[in-house]
């Protein structure tokens, strides 16, 4: 179905406006769609990034360090840490080379958990699996153009 149809809009002032209208409404829709596959474990996609950066570490990372590497660049990172730390997903211990930092390390509980959920990396790629491999190839090199241009600047046109 095309953008028009699913958001009922006649038309777009241009190609750019639809484009990033496109982008929002696509982010929404994956981001539901993946989310539904975590609702089963009551987790949310953040703290599933978190806890994927943690097992791929292998040591312990500061808060600091998981907001760099997270998808999600807006999210309150301790917040996140704090409520995977009561589901006894991680645990946080003072830094020792640091004592103004907190250690965050991902528990046995939740790599097993992420165990469970690896079995569904399949469910997670058939979300985009209309597309080719080419196609997929082409949009991963479209997006990161897109990201990748120079900032717009207050006041530049």
């Amino acid at each position: 179905m095309t953008l028009e149809k699913e958001i009922n809009q006649r038309k777009f002032r241009n190609e750019y406006q639809k484009a990033g209208i496109n982008l929002i409404y696509t982010y929404n829709w994956v981001t539901e769609k993946i989310g539904k596959i975590f609702d089963e474990w009551e987790i949310t996609s953040q703290q599933f990034n978190i806890l994927r950066i943690l097992r791929g570490a292998g040591k312990p990372l500061s808060t600091l360090q998981i907001r760099q590497r997270m998808l999600d660049k807006m999210s309150d990172t301790s917040r996140i840490v704090d409520r995977l730390v009561k589901k006894g997903l991680v645990k946080k211990s003072i830094c020792k080379m640091d004592r103004r930092l907190v250690d965050v390390v991902i528990t046995e509980k939740g790599k097993k958990l992420l165990e469970k959920i690896d079995a569904y990396d399949q469910q997670m790629d058939e979300i985009l699996m209309n597309l080719t491999e080419a196609e997929a190839k082409t949009l991963n090199e479209l997006l990161d153009k897109l990201r990748n241009q120079d900032p717009i600047v207050d006041g530049d046109t």
